[in-house]
């Protein structure tokens, strides 16, 4: 069981554009100087002496992702919100891997995570966050999933959660949220108008903005989804991730979990994974800035998809994503809804699991990058499933 005291090794926030620095312990959002995304930095040296793999490998996976409780940032555990998440399976898809000709192929699926998708991840440790700031009222525009998880941790926290999510967004999304209790307030247009609604009222009604990558903590619970590859793999960078990307948080939690774990030494090899970003070809703002050499990238219009998830016309840490897939020497890749439909159609079918139309996209993506040559058969390749299809039933079973 947790402590009363945490030895979280949180030092500091800083500023991912201009660098200025910030105390964790006081309510932050984005950088007010220039509005540059805040990310957490830990003591690297202190956590060195809190944490490694033979400590981990003791801990009890009912833990979640908790078990990495030294290098997330809340500091008393009373303040810690779970309902379980964290600690899925990393599947080794050997049926589909045999059809693709590839020797290691992952499947990491978030689906079983609380509320169905890995954003319970980030909320888990965004709420635990608010709680021990004294945050008593949360809001944020959504997609879906990602109101549903605010809505189920800021429920257990008993803290107030006003959700705004485009009218179209799927109905079983839309019941989740109000079934935990949330105001929920829709919207005429995208998750990018949610959030300029919300913008106008926040202040006004004292509502702190958890909108993605507006607050430096949803990204600590991503990484999670880092740490758990690499542990599974013992300690071994998979070659290749495929992501699907909306606001990026996954992503860019992802590549932050690794990084921290090659600074602290408990990589077996110095190797790092090519990430690899999938949008929707009616809605690829990071793929087109991607490969037209761009820093930032421009408001996609009219978006148009069937993954809700990844319909982010234009992410607020699009930067960030940009520079990732460029270090990591990976790539941007958009794929059709047709395309998307028939992967999920075929991880069903070949490996048993039912992913939402975005973990879908990450095979529909693989396809395309073994016709190109983009990756080897020999290498590790990790798809990440982001949440269960049961979420979209209506919606797929529209397309049956």
């Amino acid at each position: 069981m947790l402590s009363a005291k945490i030895n979280s090794a949180l030092k500091t926030l800083y500023c991912t554009k201009c660098g200025t620095i910030y105390d964790p312990s006081r309510v932050n959002t984005v950088c007010p100087k220039c509005g540059g995304v805040l990310y957490a930095d830990y003591d690297v040296e202190y956590a060195k002496t809190l944490i490694n793999c033979d400590l981990l490998r003791k801990r009890p996976r009912s833990l979640g992702l908790w078990r990495f409780m030294e290098l997330l940032p809340v500091k008393e555990g009373r303040n810690i919100i779970s309902l379980g998440e964290g600690a899925t399976p990393l599947i080794k898809a050997k049926r589909l891997g045999e059809i693709l000709g590839l020797k290691n192929l992952y499947i990491k699926d978030e689906s079983l995570n609380p509320t169905g998708t890995f954003k319970a991840r980030g909320l888990s440790v965004a709420i635990s966050k608010a709680l021990e700031l004294g945050i008593k009222k949360v809001g944020m525009p959504t997609a879906g999933n990602a109101g549903a998880a605010l809505a189920a941790y800021a429920a257990r926290a008993s803290i107030k959660a006003v959700i705004y999510t485009p009218k179209n967004t799927p109905k079983t999304m839309l019941t989740e949220i109000t079934m935990y209790g949330a105001e929920l307030r829709l919207v005429d247009g995208t998750i990018a108008d949610a959030g300029r609604e919300l913008s106008k009222v926040k202040d006004v009604e004292g509502i702190f903005d958890m909108s993605t990558m507006k607050e430096p903590y949803r990204l600590e619970g991503k990484k999670t989804m880092g740490y758990e590859i690499v542990e599974d793999l013992d300690w071994v960078t998979p070659d290749v991730i495929i992501y699907p990307t909306g606001g990026g948080t996954g992503l860019l939690g992802i590549w932050k979990g690794i990084n921290e774990l090659r600074v602290m030494g408990l990589l077996k090899e110095e190797k790092l994974p090519r990430m690899i970003s999938v949008q929707s070809t009616g809605c690829a703002p990071i793929v087109k800035a991607f490969h037209e050499g761009k820093e930032y990238t421009e408001v996609w219009t009219n978006p148009k998809t069937i993954a809700p998830g990844i319909k982010v016309p234009k992410p607020y840490a699009d930067y960030l994503i940009l520079k990732v897939l460029r270090e990591s020497k990976g790539t941007a890749i958009a794929v059709s809804d047709k395309e998307i439909l028939d992967a999920i159609k075929e991880l069903s079918k070949t490996e048993g699991i039912l992913p939402c139309p975005e973990g879908a996209s990450t095979l529909a993506a693989l396809h395309k990058l073994l016709e190109q040559g983009l990756i080897d058969k020999d290498e590790i390749v990790v798809l990440v499933n982001t949440g269960s299809g049961l979420k979209y039933i209506d919606l797929i079973s529209q397309y049956i």
